[in-house]
């Protein structure tokens, strides 16, 4: 039997959303760079290439991004489906290019990428087509393609682990109305079917709000459990919730 939520923590959430999903947000967070290139495919383009290295220290894969936009000249998506990403990443160099990924895993993942575009159009038209509109959906049909293609790690293999990057990817290009998020993919997936990015900052602030068990561990199934719980506070909107627990990790008290 579900318990309804109390009205306190209904309150922290709402508050700490609407102060934290704002312009101000984007200041040092990924989600800053897909606002720096101009046009729909090079928006799409650059979420998904800075949402797959947006791990790890903040400072350093920032660092790692903003070096590929800057390669790029912000015209992201002609430089992947032209092969100009080539020209920086060997796909023969066993160098390292951020954490544990070498030059050629990178090299690797825009490959196919680039396959993906020269097939389908865009990421967007696959996720179109193979997702029907859910978001869960569009996670499996996004790692499955890069799976299925011997690319493992930067996408993750399925859709059983959390997948953060992929729901923080989706995040921005479904939500719509929102000074963060793009929502560019708004018309064929909806907002109400996302996961919820969870890391273990986003799990320790939930089961501390009480939103899922202290037991849960970080996988698809919490995210979406997750996802359910925050849809009784943003009934359409459940991801608004992402805003509001990193509110709540930001401010101790959770409530001012």
């Amino acid at each position: 039997m579900k318990t309804r939520m109390n009205e306190r923590i209904r309150e922290i959430l709402l508050k700490n959303a609407a102060r934290y999903e704002t312009a101000a947000f984007l200041e040092g967070d990924p989600s800053s760079f897909m606002h720096r290139v101009k046009g729909e495919a090079n928006k799409e383009a650059m979420a998904f290439v800075a949402s797959s290295l947006s791990f790890g220290a903040r400072k350093q894969f920032m660092a790692k991004i903003e070096f590929i936009l800057k390669e790029s000249c912000g015209e992201m998506d002609r430089w992947i489906r032209e092969g100009g990403f080539r020209n920086i990443f060997d796909a023969s160099s066993t160098d390292c290019f951020y954490r544990f990924y070498k030059v050629s895993d990178f090299a690797a993942f825009l490959e196919v990428y680039r396959a993906l575009m020269r097939e389908e159009g865009t990421l967007g038209e696959y996720v179109k087509k193979n997702a029907r509109g859910d978001g869960v959906r569009a996670v499996e049909a996004i790692s499955g393609y890069f799976s299925s293609r011997g690319v493992e790690g930067i996408i993750p293999k399925d859709s059983k682990s959390a997948c953060k990057r992929l729901c923080m990817f989706l995040r921005w290009m479904v939500r719509a109305n929102s000074p963060v998020d793009l929502g560019l993919w708004s018309p064929f997936i909806d907002s109400r079917s996302l996961a919820m990015p969870l890391d273990t900052h986003v799990l320790r602030q939930a089961k501390a709000l009480g939103l899922i068990k202290q037991n849960a561990s970080p996988s698809m199934r919490t995210a979406r459990a997750l996802s359910e719980k925050l849809s009784e506070v943003f009934c359409n909107d459940p991801l608004k919730g992402d805003f509001a627990l990193f509110g709540y990790g930001v401010n101790s008290l959770g409530a001012t």
